[in-house]
């Protein structure tokens, strides 16, 4: 393993790591899920045909892999 002398993988090998890459971004996506769906609100999604969506906070579905509380601020809490 490459370091940058603190004993730390390099970004480069962090770069190379596509399933910690995939993982953090999963987790980043429930996250913010998870947080529209506590607060009540939608999720807007465009399809690639330009078309938009909206799932309504009750129909939002989490995935049971990241089941971690989510991190809101403090001016985000009702």
């Amino acid at each position: 393993m490459n370091t940058n002398g603190n004993g730390k993988p390099s970004m480069a090998e962090r770069l190379r790591d596509r399933e910690g890459i995939d993982r953090a971004i999963r987790r980043g996506v429930q996250e913010a899920l998870r947080v529209h769906k506590l607060l009540g609100h939608p999720v807007i999604g465009g399809r690639r045909d330009g078309s938009v969506f909206v799932i309504p906070p009750e129909e939002i579905v989490l995935d049971e892999e990241f089941k971690d509380p989510p991190k809101l601020p403090d001016d985000m809490i009702p």
